[in-house]
């Protein structure tokens, strides 16, 4: 026979769990769900925020950061290797909006 002492100390034990156990999982329920991806399409004219977005670095990032980004993007969706034309052609045209080399109204093309 177990003594009063160990199954108390056991069932105490228990219950304690329980209750961590339950308030852990309210704290999960209750957590706001974070989108880890952008939402919308594309936009008609690309600003500097969807080309952060696309590449996925800030809107002031530096030259090494943006060529870093949209390299690793491109390796991940290049035509040749089974990615799409029109994505790849969207991550270059969001590298030149963050390097600044668009065709605006000041173009020579």
């Amino acid at each position: 026979m177990s003594s009063p002492l160990v199954v108390g100390t056991t069932i105490g034990a228990a219950a304690l769990g329980a209750r961590y156990l339950i308030r852990a999982w309210q704290t999960f329920k209750a957590a706001p769900r974070v989108r880890r991806f952008y939402p919308g399409g594309f936009e008609r004219n690309m600003t500097r925020r969807e080309a952060a977005l696309i590449l996925g670095v800030r809107e002031s990032a530096v030259l090494q950061k943006i060529k870093e980004a949209h390299r690793r993007v491109m390796v991940a969706n290049h035509p040749d290797a089974g990615g799409s034309h029109y994505l790849a052609s969207k991550i270059n045209e969001a590298k030149d909006v963050l390097l600044g080399k668009t065709k605006g109204a000041n173009s020579a093309f």
